[in-house]
């Protein structure tokens, strides 16, 4: 079973500024200072795009390649997979994710009508409503 990354979405307001982002690349890619250091098991799994405290979309990870200047790039593939909504605190950097406790996908066609906005969900979850 793959391990997944979880990572902020910096500057994008909603999903579609971040589908913004993929439209038109042939290959995406971040750029990190450090390696994972469990960077093999992550390759295959995904990099999950927090927006506004909540899990919206991820991205499958397809390796790793170091950089001229020593940093390390995230490579993903060009595409953008919604998920459903889970509320995720904000953190810096990257962070794990196992497979169990990763996002469903949504399915093509499925209607996934309006999600809470992630810090409402994490306060009624905090209180056991959702």
């Amino acid at each position: 079973m793959p391990l997944n990354l979880t990572k902020i979405a910096f500057g994008a307001k909603s999903y579609d500024d971040l589908a913004g982002w993929f439209e038109g690349r042939g290959g995406a890619r971040l750029t990190t200072r450090n390696r994972p250091t469990r960077h093999e098991e992550v390759v295959g799994g995904s990099l999950y795009w927090i927006i506004n405290h909540a899990i919206v979309a991820r991205s499958p990870i397809t390796g790793f390649v170091k950089t001229d200047d020593g940093r390390w790039d995230i490579c993903l593939e060009p595409r953008l997979i919604r998920v459903h909504q889970i509320p995720k605190r904000a953190h810096q950097g990257w962070r794990y994710l196992t497979e169990d406790k990763a996002p469903k996908d949504v399915a093509d066609g499925e209607d996934i009508g309006d999600a809470l906005p992630g810090k409402l969900a994490m306060k009624l979850e905090r209180l056991g409503l959702v």
